[in-house]
């Protein structure tokens, strides 16, 4: 079902449904295909081995085979590692020290937006990005990330500022997003999403004590607009921007792309 969906008709894709790598292998050096992915790592075992499968000795074996078989013929092969709730590979790190290539594929659950994001390449550069929208016929490419992190709006309200982000070799547009409210509680709420809520706090506070914003009774909400997650200290002006615009209310021009890192003694 999901095949027709995605309009794939090709005789030339075959799926075995075995978590056993004895015969995964097998199968890999009748067929010698150019292309294996297996999904995924931690469900694979191999019968020598006692331990349950996602164990370290279980996951560094089966690597090991299935480097060993496939490299032997030159078959390029994608394994599969599931993550945890902070987004890292789930069990063992041995896994990443082996492979040549590390690729997270991040995104939230209720945007459509995917980045897949290289964080280890032996052959090549890192921290390199590759943006898709999931669409009815599978994960389609992003030419241009910022026409679409960069909504189109007729009002220009305040509390919105565009700031550059520099993702590997790639700049990108980013919307940001903060609101500022009277708090209803004895102390100020600040939410980040997007962004390290530390660094928020942090820029809350410079803005209070450089800049003269009044902001300890103040819940500040930002949120990076199109789900990403964003570590590039050059965004540090324009969260500050963006939260002085919703306090004081002063919109910020459409067409101005904020950049700047800040300090916390002296200016940046």
């Amino acid at each position: 079902m999901r095949a027709d969906r995605l309009k794939i008709n090709n005789e030339n894709i075959m799926f075995l449904g075995e978590t056993d790598i004895d015969v995964v292998n097998q199968a890999i050096i009748n067929m010698n295909p150019k292309l294996v992915i297996i999904d995924s790592i931690q469900t694979m075992y191999a019968e020598e081995l006692t331990a349950a499968p996602g164990s370290v000795s279980q996951v560094r074996e089966i690597t090991s085979q299935v480097m060993r078989v496939c490299k032997s013929r030159a078959i390029t092969t994608i394994i599969i590692g599931h993550v945890t709730k902070e987004g890292n590979i789930a069990g063992p790190r041995v896994l990443e020290h082996m492979v040549d290539t590390v690729l997270y594929l991040e995104g939230e659950r209720y945007f459509s937006y995917r980045i897949l994001r290289g964080v280890k390449n032996r052959f090549g550069s890192t921290n390199e990005i590759g943006m898709f929208e999931m669409k009815e016929e599978g994960m389609c490419e992003i030419t241009n990330p910022s026409e679409i992190l960069i909504s189109e709006r007729d009002d220009n309200p305040s509390g919105l500022c565009i700031v550059s982000s520099m993702e590997g070799t790639r700049p990108i547009l980013v919307e940001l997003q903060a609101l500022t409210t009277q708090t209803n509680f004895g102390y100020a709420k600040r939410t980040a999403n997007g962004i390290d809520y530390n660094r928020l706090a942090l820029l809350i506070a410079v803005l209070e004590k450089k800049a003269g914003l009044m902001l300890g009774m103040q819940d500040v909400y930002l949120n990076v607009a199109g789900g990403l997650k964003i570590n590039e200290p050059s965004i540090d002006l324009g969260i500050m921007m963006a939260t002085a615009s919703s306090f004081k209310n002063i919109p910020i021009p459409k067409d101005m792309v904020i950049m700047g890192e800040v300090r916390l003694n002296r200016r940046g």
